[in-house]
């Protein structure tokens, strides 16, 4: 799957990098994508700035609490106004966590799930739900995760089984391949290998922390490593070039030293694009 139009190296835009981003037009990034959340219905100043932003760069959602995952019943009142949203801005794609992050209540983080053919049936119809409502693809991503729960697959052959049953799409994020092949200890290289090449929409990358050699946390508060960035070199060249998104939450850095670290991201797409198995 391409995104139409869409190439490069993109920034998850922050309320704490928008002062700068206006600054310069965002002048380093090829697209820009925001939590929906955090953003329907703020108006005034922060409204402004969004919507000039939005004018200027290719605008992607990367939703934070649809619940995919749960048992709850999805939050229609969120989907309608989720839909508003993508229509306003003239989003290309929207994505959300393959995860859990509601029960009675919102639980604020994501939640893994058990790699079961009972979730995969139940998370695909969820899917098939949102994509109706939304009238749109969606586009699903591979989660961080510090627990396993009970199932009879393993994560690879979960998240191809999701994409299959609900026909969506992947938004592969490299780093949070690389934390859990250190968290449960997997092949990175080989679950990439995995993903279908035909339904990759684009990438993440980010940095992470070390909270030991055994136990990865997915916080996107440090710059890309070096490993990461080798996985990500992989995975252009197991199923082509995609657009690729660099996550930043906090511990902002200068803007200069985030858009350095898109040009890398630019640099591993040009040289990988003659020998990528699947081109551009």
């Amino acid at each position: 799957m391409r995104l139409a139009n869409l190439t490069g190296a993109g920034l998850g835009l922050r309320r704490g990098l928008l002062t700068e981003l206006i600054g310069d037009g965002a002048s380093g990034a090829d697209f820009l994508e925001v939590a929906p959340e955090n953003w329907i219905g703020v108006g005034g100043r922060l409204g402004k700035q969004l919507r000039a932003l939005s004018e200027r760069r290719p605008l992607l959602c990367h939703g934070l609490s649809l619940n995919l995952g749960g048992f709850a019943p999805l939050n229609l009142d969120l989907l309608y106004a989720i839909k508003g949203f993508l229509y306003a801005h003239g989003v290309l794609a929207y994505s959300e966590h393959l995860s859990a992050c509601a029960d009675d209540g919102q639980l604020y983080d994501l939640m893994p799930l058990p790699f079961s053919e009972e979730s995969v049936a139940r998370i695909a119809e969820r899917v098939r739900i949102v994509q109706d409502v939304l009238e749109r693809p969606l586009i699903i991503e591979n989660v961080s995760a510090y627990a396993r729960l009970p199932g009879e697959l393993d994560e690879a052959d979960f998240v191809r089984a999701v994409l299959e049953r609900a026909d969506c799409q992947l938004l592969l994020d490299v780093n949070n391949v690389y934390v859990n092949s250190l968290n449960f200890g997997f092949d990175a290289e080989a679950y990439i290998a995995a993903m279908p090449s035909e339904r990759i929409a684009y990438l993440h990358v980010a940095g992470h922390y070390d909270q030991a050699a055994d136990l990865k946390i997915d916080t996107h508060g440090a710059p890309v490593i070096d490993p990461v960035w080798a996985l990500l070199s992989s995975a252009y060249a197991q199923h082509g070039v995609r657009p690729t998104l660099l996550e930043r939450d906090f511990n902002f850095p200068p803007l200069a030293e985030l858009y350095a670290e898109q040009a890398h991201i630019r640099s591993l797409q040009q040289a990988a694009q003659p020998q990528s198995r699947y081109g551009t």
